[in-house]
């Protein structure tokens, strides 16, 4: 059975899911996503996943200084520890998406909360920067894409018609981390120091594991044995070299939407889009208290900062996921991000005025006001592209391609403050990178847009009749009479126009 806007899911994907909760199942099998009930518990869970991951890299920036004057490291050095760890969160989508399939989004959630737990408490025992990169970046990385995109994955599964509104209440959840993380680890640095800050943010990350085992699968009872003999694909018969060509193509297929990403121009774009704009988009919040300290600012106010931004967005995203919920805009949702997306690099710009507190607080509420918008629609518009059956694969593959900029872009940051001295060039790039970005989404889809109602309208058009032929006599009498049935050549040609 096809699927129609992502609200019913074959038996197959269902059993894909691990699913075994109660909702809605029709007589064929089919399963339709309730749109509330367990929903809500399972946007509750999402939210507080996503403030334990997304937001988490941004905190780093609160030990910017300890961790130089600890390990005696540049800012290119240091920068590589929220880089690496941003850069994996997302890289490792395909790696996510074969755990999902083989054993559902519960368990891969409760799997990721121990690995980020386990590499941020490791964490604290490093004793140089490679150390660092391989617990803090690598495997708490590891540990956020585990937790993080299985719950974004079964949200989009159990709501349909208040799917923009679910996903911009789960991204509140980066909000409230952004809000409370930056006051918890200044608070632990005062109290206990970076290392002893580290373990106890650990402990604080296993709380994704508990957030997973509330992640029910949507779906009914698995019967194991005939889904699996119908999944079960044929094997290739050939030699082993060929087996493992198609093996490795189907997986290609199933985990990354290569696919995709050459039929779908759409997608395509948005893919592009997002990879270029992640090059500039998270480097503000890794560099804003850093910038704030530089210039005498107390590093409790800095951290005050990123916790107004955390404020704002948690006040703005909900009310905007109800807004753009509404009817009038559908098919629009991909405009309002790319303009939000704009004001959100042309927001940085600011910084650039002055480094005291009022001028950085008018920024983190104008940052914070678009960011709210982008983060809310982000998921949206990619869900608008796709059939959500190929929605974890599209995410894998643009997480894989947005992971290449999200790793460069801090360092790079990072290389322009100890050659400039001044953190007032790393705001002003960011701002040009962002807004180009916006600009080139905006047009994309702008002109993509012109293209399909051009198709519509030519396909739609009626087709030329022929001018009727002279004739005389009898030939004449004989091509004049009524006929209820139509020549058998009129009649295929009339169905050709139809097809």
């Amino acid at each position: 059975m096809e699927q129609r806007n992502g609200d019913i899911m074959e038996p197959e994907e269902a059993e894909k899911l691990n699913c075994e909760s109660m909702v809605p199942v029709a007589t064929d099998g089919t399963v339709t996503a309730p749109d509330g009930g367990w929903g809500w518990v399972v946007l509750v869970a999402t939210v507080l996943v996503l403030a334990l991951t997304l937001a988490f890299p941004s905190c780093i920036g609160i030990f910017y200084t300890d961790l130089q004057t600890e390990f005696q490291a540049t800012n290119q050095e240091t920068s590589w520890v929220p880089s690496l760890m941003t850069s994996v969160l997302h890289a490792g989508g395909p790696f996510c998406s074969v755990l999902v399939g083989r054993f559902g989004c519960r368990a891969t959630v409760i799997l990721g909360g121990i690995l980020s737990g386990l590499g941020m408490a490791a964490s604290s025992f490093t004793h140089t920067m490679t150390e660092l990169y391989i617990t803090a970046g690598f495997i708490t990385g590891l540990g956020f894409c585990f937790s993080f995109q299985p719950a974004v994955t079964i949200l989009g599964h159990y709501f349909v018609r208040r799917r923009a509104f679910a996903n911009a209440m789960s991204s509140t959840g980066t909000a409230l981390g952004l809000c409370t993380l930056p006051l918890l680890g200044n608070y632990l640095q005062t109290e206990l120091g970076w290392r002893g800050s580290f373990l106890v943010l650990g402990a604080t990350l296993l709380n994704c594991c508990v957030c997973g085992a509330l992640l029910r699968p949507l779906g009914g009872p698995r019967h194991r044995g005939q889904n699996l003999m119908n999944r079960e694909p044929a094997k290739p018969k050939g030699k082993p070299w060929c087996r493992i060509k198609v093996a490795v193509k189907t997986a290609l297929h199933r985990h990354m939407a290569f696919d995709l990403f050459r039929d779908n121009l759409r997608y395509r774009v948005y893919a592009l889009g997002i990879t270029w704009m992640m090059l500039g988009f998270v480097v503000p919040l890794i560099y804003l208290v850093p910038y704030a300290t530089a210039y005498g600012m107390e590093t409790d106010r800095a951290a005050l900062l990123l916790s107004v931004l955390g404020v704002v967005n948690i006040v703005v995203r909900p009310p905007s996921g109800l807004l753009f919920d509404r009817p009038c805009f559908k098919g629009r949702h991909v405009y309002v991000f790319s303009a939000a997306l704009l004001v959100n690099g042309l927001s940085n710009a600011i910084c650039c005025i002055d480094a005291s507190f009022p001028v950085l607080l008018a920024y983190v509420v104008v940052y914070g006001l678009s960011m709210s918008v982008v983060g809310s629609l982000m998921f949206t518009v990619l869900m608008d592209i796709l059939d959500m059956r190929r929605f974890p694969a599209a995410l894998g593959l643009l997480a894989i391609m947005e992971s290449v900029t999200l790793l460069i872009g801090p360092p790079l940051a990072g290389v322009l403050v100890d050659r400039t001295g001044d953190y007032f060039y790393v705001f002003l790039v960011c701002s040009v990178i962002v807004a180009g970005s916006a600009v080139f989404l905006i047009l994309s889809f702008f002109c993509l847009d012109r293209r399909d109602k051009m198709v519509l309208r030519l396909q739609q058009a009626p087709a030329p009749e022929n001018p009727p032929r002279e004739a005389s006599g009898d030939k004449a009498i004989s091509q004049c009479q009524y006929s209820d049935v139509p020549p058998e050549g009129d009649n295929d040609e009339a169905s050709g126009r139809e097809g």
